[in-house]
């Protein structure tokens, strides 16, 4: 986990970075399916995705997340593991992540509202793995090299 303010943005760029070109590669496959232009649609909705998760992880969702892992989760089930307290903040951050950001994927590809929830599923559905098997892991492991 970080220990300073350098490391957790260091952390959160990694997270999010990863997490925005995982998700943006898989929302525009979904849309589009394998085509000429999938790379170049991954590309140019990279950058304001990335912004907007940025925006969210730091300001909204990440202090929310910890507040709630610390305040109710993890004192009464898990103070004695670091893993049980990454994975919490985890899987609190992805819930809270996937709401903000398939909201904002509906907004910026012009679908019906009414579409919402059936994206927030196929995100959530997606977003967790990758984050706890892929993206996670080795943001962990890039944050461990750089404490070290």
């Amino acid at each position: 986990m970080p220990h300073n303010f350098k490391e957790e943005l260091i952390f959160t760029f990694l997270m999010a970075g990863l997490m925005v070109l995982g998700m943006t590669s898989y929302n525009v496959f979904l849309q589009n399916g394998f085509s000429d232009t999938l790379a170049n649609e991954i590309i140019l909705g990279f950058p304001l995705g990335f912004l907007v998760a940025l925006i969210c992880d730091l300001i909204v969702i990440g202090p929310i997340a910890k507040q709630l892992a610390f305040k109710f989760i993890i004192p009464k089930y898990m103070l004695k593991s670091s893993l049980q307290i990454g994975i919490t903040i985890s899987l609190l951050m992805i819930l809270g992540m996937v709401t903000c950001m398939s909201l904002f994927g509906i907004l910026i590809s012009k679908q019906a509202l009414s579409a919402y929830p059936s994206a927030w599923l196929m995100n959530v559905i997606v977003a967790i793995p990758l984050q706890l098997l892929l993206v996670g892991p080795l943001s962990r492991k890039v944050l461990a090299l750089v404490q070290n």
